[in-house]
Protein backbone atom coordinates (compact mmCIF):
# COMPACT_ATOMS: atom_id res chain seq x y z
CA UNK A 1 0.00 0.00 0.00
CA UNK A 2 1.64 3.11 -0.95
CA UNK A 3 1.69 6.07 1.71
CA UNK A 4 -1.60 7.25 1.98
CA UNK A 5 -2.56 10.79 1.17
CA UNK A 6 -5.35 12.43 3.55
CA UNK A 7 -5.17 16.06 2.05
CA UNK A 8 -4.58 18.27 -0.43
CA UNK A 9 -2.34 20.92 -0.16
CA UNK A 10 -3.89 24.37 -0.86
CA UNK A 11 -3.01 25.45 -4.41
CA UNK A 12 -2.44 29.22 -3.08
CA UNK A 13 0.80 27.95 -1.19
CA UNK A 14 4.18 28.03 -2.81
CA UNK A 15 5.34 24.81 -1.69
CA UNK A 16 9.04 23.25 -2.10
CA UNK A 17 9.39 19.78 -1.08
CA UNK A 18 12.81 18.08 -0.28
CA UNK A 19 13.49 13.79 0.27
CA UNK A 20 16.38 12.45 1.89
CA UNK A 21 17.41 9.20 3.59
CA UNK A 22 18.19 10.68 7.43
CA UNK A 23 18.47 9.45 10.85
CA UNK A 24 15.26 8.92 13.29
CA UNK A 25 13.82 11.45 14.31
CA UNK A 26 12.93 12.54 18.29
CA UNK A 27 9.82 13.42 19.49
CA UNK A 28 6.45 11.74 20.32
CA UNK A 29 3.55 11.56 17.53
CA UNK A 30 1.82 15.12 18.12
CA UNK A 31 4.60 17.56 19.20
CA UNK A 32 5.35 20.59 17.22
CA UNK A 33 8.85 22.68 17.75
CA UNK A 34 8.60 25.74 16.86
CA UNK A 35 11.91 28.03 15.92
CA UNK A 36 12.23 31.45 15.87
CA UNK A 37 13.61 33.82 17.95
CA UNK A 38 11.92 35.08 21.70
CA UNK A 39 10.86 38.25 19.86
CA UNK A 40 8.79 36.37 17.47
CA UNK A 41 7.76 34.09 19.46
CA UNK A 42 5.91 36.18 21.75
CA UNK A 43 5.04 38.83 19.07
CA UNK A 44 2.18 38.71 16.74
CA UNK A 45 3.32 35.79 14.54
CA UNK A 46 4.08 33.76 17.23
CA UNK A 47 1.19 34.06 19.24
CA UNK A 48 -1.05 33.17 16.33
CA UNK A 49 0.76 30.28 15.48
CA UNK A 50 0.35 28.87 19.28
CA UNK A 51 -3.19 29.69 19.09
CA UNK A 52 -3.85 27.23 15.99
CA UNK A 53 -1.85 24.83 17.14
CA UNK A 54 -3.14 24.53 20.67
CA UNK A 55 -7.05 24.73 19.40
CA UNK A 56 -8.89 22.48 21.38
CA UNK A 57 -8.82 18.62 19.78
CA UNK A 58 -13.19 18.18 18.95
CA UNK A 59 -14.79 15.30 20.67
CA UNK A 60 -12.56 14.65 23.55
CA UNK A 61 -14.53 14.52 27.02
CA UNK A 62 -11.79 16.99 28.13
CA UNK A 63 -10.74 20.00 27.01
CA UNK A 64 -6.91 18.92 25.36
CA UNK A 65 -4.88 21.24 22.57
CA UNK A 66 -4.32 19.37 18.57
CA UNK A 67 -0.71 19.11 19.27
CA UNK A 68 1.93 19.38 22.15
CA UNK A 69 3.91 22.92 20.94
CA UNK A 70 7.55 23.85 22.39
CA UNK A 71 9.85 26.24 21.10
CA UNK A 72 13.35 26.92 20.63
CA UNK A 73 15.38 30.34 19.51
CA UNK A 74 17.41 29.83 16.34
CA UNK A 75 21.04 30.32 18.08
CA UNK A 76 19.91 26.36 19.70
CA UNK A 77 18.38 24.98 16.49
CA UNK A 78 21.13 22.84 16.20
CA UNK A 79 22.04 19.29 15.22
CA UNK A 80 20.30 17.66 18.43
CA UNK A 81 16.91 20.01 17.56
CA UNK A 82 16.95 19.69 14.04
CA UNK A 83 15.71 15.82 14.58
CA UNK A 84 12.74 16.94 16.34
CA UNK A 85 9.95 15.02 13.92
CA UNK A 86 7.56 18.04 13.56
CA UNK A 87 8.99 21.31 12.78
CA UNK A 88 7.81 25.45 12.52
CA UNK A 89 10.37 27.62 11.39
CA UNK A 90 9.07 31.15 11.82
CA UNK A 91 11.20 33.19 8.83
CA UNK A 92 10.83 37.43 8.82
CA UNK A 93 12.43 38.94 6.04
CA UNK A 94 11.58 41.82 4.26
CA UNK A 95 13.31 40.71 1.54
CA UNK A 96 10.14 38.57 0.48
CA UNK A 97 7.18 40.35 -0.77
CA UNK A 98 4.60 37.97 0.26
CA UNK A 99 3.96 34.97 2.74
CA UNK A 100 5.56 31.76 1.42
CA UNK A 101 5.05 27.74 2.54
CA UNK A 102 8.12 26.49 2.48
CA UNK A 103 7.65 22.20 2.96
CA UNK A 104 10.64 19.56 3.54
CA UNK A 105 10.38 16.12 4.60
CA UNK A 106 12.54 13.84 6.35
CA UNK A 107 15.58 16.91 6.22
CA UNK A 108 17.40 16.25 9.24
CA UNK A 109 15.74 12.98 10.24
CA UNK A 110 13.00 10.50 9.68
CA UNK A 111 9.96 10.17 9.83
CA UNK A 112 10.37 14.62 9.67
CA UNK A 113 8.17 17.27 8.25
CA UNK A 114 9.84 20.78 8.73
CA UNK A 115 7.25 23.35 7.35
CA UNK A 116 8.87 27.20 7.01
CA UNK A 117 7.08 30.54 6.81
CA UNK A 118 8.69 32.82 5.12
CA UNK A 119 7.34 36.62 5.15
CA UNK A 120 7.58 40.08 4.80
CA UNK A 121 6.62 40.77 8.39
CA UNK A 122 5.38 39.75 11.91
CA UNK A 123 2.64 41.17 11.16
CA UNK A 124 1.77 39.62 7.36
CA UNK A 125 2.54 35.80 9.04
CA UNK A 126 0.49 36.53 11.55
CA UNK A 127 -2.71 37.12 8.90
CA UNK A 128 -1.78 34.00 6.58
CA UNK A 129 -1.22 32.06 9.45
CA UNK A 130 -5.25 32.72 11.22
CA UNK A 131 -6.44 32.58 7.40
CA UNK A 132 -4.86 28.97 6.96
CA UNK A 133 -5.52 27.28 10.58
CA UNK A 134 -7.64 24.87 8.55
CA UNK A 135 -3.96 23.81 6.45
CA UNK A 136 -1.80 23.70 8.97
CA UNK A 137 -3.96 21.90 11.80
CA UNK A 138 -4.20 19.39 8.78
CA UNK A 139 -0.81 19.32 7.44
CA UNK A 140 0.56 18.45 10.76
CA UNK A 141 -2.59 15.68 11.70
CA UNK A 142 -2.75 13.84 8.31
CA UNK A 143 1.00 13.62 8.67
CA UNK A 144 1.09 11.62 11.64
CA UNK A 145 -1.76 9.59 10.49
CA UNK A 146 -0.06 8.64 7.27
CA UNK A 147 3.17 7.86 9.91
CA UNK A 148 1.00 5.50 11.75
CA UNK A 149 -0.47 3.79 9.14
CA UNK A 150 2.76 2.89 7.66
CA UNK A 151 4.08 1.80 10.84
CA UNK A 152 1.44 -0.53 10.88
CA UNK A 153 2.25 -2.19 7.59
CA UNK A 154 5.57 -3.97 9.34
CA UNK A 155 4.11 -4.39 12.52
CA UNK A 156 0.47 -5.20 13.11
CA UNK A 157 -1.35 -8.18 14.90
CA UNK A 158 -1.50 -10.79 12.42
CA UNK A 159 -4.28 -12.71 14.13
CA UNK A 160 -6.66 -10.06 13.46
CA UNK A 161 -5.47 -9.86 10.22
CA UNK A 162 -6.51 -13.36 9.38
CA UNK A 163 -9.87 -13.18 11.30
CA UNK A 164 -10.85 -9.90 9.07
CA UNK A 165 -9.90 -11.42 5.78
CA UNK A 166 -11.71 -14.82 7.29
CA UNK A 167 -14.87 -12.92 8.27
CA UNK A 168 -15.60 -10.22 5.58
CA UNK A 169 -12.57 -11.01 2.88
CA UNK A 170 -11.19 -7.29 3.87
CA UNK A 171 -7.31 -6.38 5.00
CA UNK A 172 -6.73 -4.12 8.30
CA UNK A 173 -3.99 -3.65 9.65
CA UNK A 174 -4.22 -2.83 13.94
CA UNK A 175 -1.67 -2.56 16.89
CA UNK A 176 -0.13 -5.44 18.20
CA UNK A 177 -1.20 -4.48 21.91
CA UNK A 178 -4.54 -5.00 20.97
CA UNK A 179 -3.98 -8.67 21.22
CA UNK A 180 -7.21 -9.82 23.06
CA UNK A 181 -9.83 -10.97 20.22
CA UNK A 182 -13.62 -11.12 20.51
CA UNK A 183 -15.74 -12.64 17.66
CA UNK A 184 -19.22 -12.04 17.33
CA UNK A 185 -21.72 -12.22 14.27
CA UNK A 186 -20.27 -10.22 11.75
CA UNK A 187 -18.67 -8.38 14.75
CA UNK A 188 -14.93 -8.82 15.74
CA UNK A 189 -13.55 -6.51 18.75
CA UNK A 190 -9.99 -6.09 19.25
CA UNK A 191 -8.59 -4.21 22.74
CA UNK A 192 -5.60 -4.63 24.28
CA UNK A 193 -4.66 -5.43 27.78
CA UNK A 194 -4.67 -2.51 30.04
CA UNK A 195 -6.35 -1.69 33.72
CA UNK A 196 -6.92 1.25 33.97
CA UNK A 197 -6.54 2.56 29.85
CA UNK A 198 -8.41 0.21 27.03
CA UNK A 199 -7.54 0.74 23.46
CA UNK A 200 -10.44 -0.87 21.19
CA UNK A 201 -10.74 -2.18 17.47
CA UNK A 202 -14.05 -3.33 15.98
CA UNK A 203 -15.25 -3.89 12.71
CA UNK A 204 -18.59 -5.20 12.18
CA UNK A 205 -20.94 -5.64 8.39
CA UNK A 206 -24.47 -5.02 7.63
CA UNK A 207 -26.65 -5.50 4.23
CA UNK A 208 -26.79 -2.19 2.43
CA UNK A 209 -30.39 -1.47 2.01
CA UNK A 210 -30.88 2.23 1.85
CA UNK A 211 -28.93 5.97 1.61
CA UNK A 212 -30.45 6.57 5.00
CA UNK A 213 -28.29 4.79 6.81
CA UNK A 214 -25.60 7.48 6.17
CA UNK A 215 -27.46 9.73 7.69
CA UNK A 216 -26.84 11.05 11.41
CA UNK A 217 -29.71 9.43 13.01
CA UNK A 218 -29.67 5.75 10.27
CA UNK A 219 -25.78 5.98 11.90
CA UNK A 220 -26.67 6.37 15.82
CA UNK A 221 -29.48 3.89 15.07
CA UNK A 222 -27.62 1.25 14.03
CA UNK A 223 -24.00 1.59 16.19
CA UNK A 224 -26.19 1.83 19.05
CA UNK A 225 -27.53 -1.71 17.95
CA UNK A 226 -24.13 -3.56 17.27
CA UNK A 227 -22.08 -2.13 19.86
CA UNK A 228 -25.05 -2.49 22.65
CA UNK A 229 -25.57 -6.28 21.34
CA UNK A 230 -21.92 -6.91 21.40
CA UNK A 231 -20.17 -4.92 24.20
CA UNK A 232 -21.92 -5.47 27.62
CA UNK A 233 -20.65 -3.30 30.68
CA UNK A 234 -20.01 -4.73 34.26
CA UNK A 235 -23.31 -4.79 35.28
CA UNK A 236 -26.10 -7.07 34.55
CA UNK A 237 -28.37 -5.45 31.52
CA UNK A 238 -25.54 -2.38 30.83
CA UNK A 239 -24.13 -2.00 27.57
CA UNK A 240 -22.45 0.03 25.34
CA UNK A 241 -24.86 3.37 24.12
CA UNK A 242 -24.24 6.65 22.05
CA UNK A 243 -23.96 10.08 23.90
CA UNK A 244 -25.79 11.80 21.28
CA UNK A 245 -25.20 15.19 22.32
CA UNK A 246 -21.73 14.85 21.31
CA UNK A 247 -21.53 13.88 17.60
CA UNK A 248 -19.96 14.86 14.69
CA UNK A 249 -21.00 13.28 11.42
CA UNK A 250 -18.84 13.50 8.14
CA UNK A 251 -18.41 12.72 4.23
CA UNK A 252 -14.89 12.01 3.21
CA UNK A 253 -12.90 10.63 0.22
CA UNK A 254 -10.46 8.19 1.07
CA UNK A 255 -8.59 6.43 -1.00
CA UNK A 256 -10.43 6.95 -3.81
CA UNK A 257 -14.01 5.61 -1.87
CA UNK A 258 -16.86 7.26 0.10
CA UNK A 259 -16.29 7.04 3.79
CA UNK A 260 -18.63 8.69 6.29
CA UNK A 261 -16.29 9.22 9.07
CA UNK A 262 -18.03 10.21 12.88
CA UNK A 263 -16.73 11.04 16.57
CA UNK A 264 -18.23 11.04 19.06
CA UNK A 265 -18.52 10.09 22.96
CA UNK A 266 -19.79 6.33 24.09
CA UNK A 267 -20.88 5.66 27.21
CA UNK A 268 -22.03 2.35 29.31
CA UNK A 269 -25.52 2.38 30.44
CA UNK A 270 -26.18 2.71 34.05
CA UNK A 271 -22.53 2.63 34.74
CA UNK A 272 -19.91 5.62 35.00
CA UNK A 273 -17.74 4.70 32.29
CA UNK A 274 -17.02 6.32 29.06
CA UNK A 275 -14.19 7.98 26.16
CA UNK A 276 -14.07 9.10 22.75
CA UNK A 277 -14.40 7.26 19.96
CA UNK A 278 -14.14 7.45 16.04
CA UNK A 279 -15.05 5.36 12.99
CA UNK A 280 -15.77 4.99 9.22
CA UNK A 281 -18.50 3.30 7.15
CA UNK A 282 -18.02 2.51 3.94
CA UNK A 283 -20.23 0.25 1.25
CA UNK A 284 -18.40 -2.88 0.24
CA UNK A 285 -20.11 -2.72 -3.19
CA UNK A 286 -18.71 -5.97 -4.35
CA UNK A 287 -20.80 -7.66 -1.23
CA UNK A 288 -23.57 -5.25 -1.18
CA UNK A 289 -23.00 -4.18 2.73
CA UNK A 290 -21.83 -1.31 4.59
CA UNK A 291 -18.58 -2.53 6.31
CA UNK A 292 -18.13 -0.26 9.63
CA UNK A 293 -14.42 0.22 11.54
CA UNK A 294 -14.13 1.88 14.88
CA UNK A 295 -11.63 2.80 17.55
CA UNK A 296 -12.54 3.93 20.95
CA UNK A 297 -10.57 4.08 24.26
CA UNK A 298 -11.69 4.27 27.91
CA UNK A 299 -8.78 5.92 29.97
CA UNK A 300 -10.11 7.97 32.45
CA UNK A 301 -7.94 10.72 34.11
CA UNK A 302 -6.15 10.58 31.68
CA UNK A 303 -5.35 12.53 27.96
CA UNK A 304 -7.35 10.15 25.21
CA UNK A 305 -5.72 12.62 22.33
CA UNK A 306 -3.14 10.58 21.25
CA UNK A 307 -4.38 7.40 22.05
CA UNK A 308 -7.84 7.68 19.58
CA UNK A 309 -5.44 9.38 16.70
CA UNK A 310 -3.08 6.02 17.57
CA UNK A 311 -6.45 3.82 16.85
CA UNK A 312 -8.01 6.23 13.87
CA UNK A 313 -4.79 5.54 11.94
CA UNK A 314 -5.61 1.87 11.66
CA UNK A 315 -8.98 2.40 10.69
CA UNK A 316 -7.37 3.85 7.07
CA UNK A 317 -5.77 0.64 6.71
CA UNK A 318 -8.77 -0.92 6.00
CA UNK A 319 -8.97 -2.52 2.24
CA UNK A 320 -12.39 -3.60 0.64
CA UNK A 321 -12.92 -7.14 -0.65
CA UNK A 322 -13.13 -5.20 -5.13
CA UNK A 323 -9.95 -3.19 -3.70
CA UNK A 324 -7.80 -6.75 -3.38
CA UNK A 325 -9.13 -8.41 -6.40
CA UNK A 326 -8.40 -5.29 -8.09
CA UNK A 327 -4.63 -5.43 -6.75
CA UNK A 328 -4.49 -9.33 -7.35
CA UNK A 329 -5.26 -8.91 -11.38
Amino acid sequence: MNKLKLFSLLAALTLFVSCRLSPKSSGNPYEVMVVASDSVWNGYAGRALQEVLNKPMPMLPQEEPTFHVSHVEEKHYDRVTNLFRNIVIIDVNHTYSRVKYELQYDLFSSPQLVLTIHGPSEEAISISITQHTKYLINLFQNEELNREAQRLEDHHNIEFAKKVEEMFGCQMNIPTDLRKLKIGEDFIWASDDGLSTIQNICIYSFPYATQKIFTKKGYLNLRDKFMGDNIPGRNPGSKMQTNREFVSVKDKMIQGHYVQECRGLWEMSGEAMGGPYVSHSMVDTLNNRVIVVEGFVYAPNKMKRTMIRRLEAALYTLQLPKEKKEENK
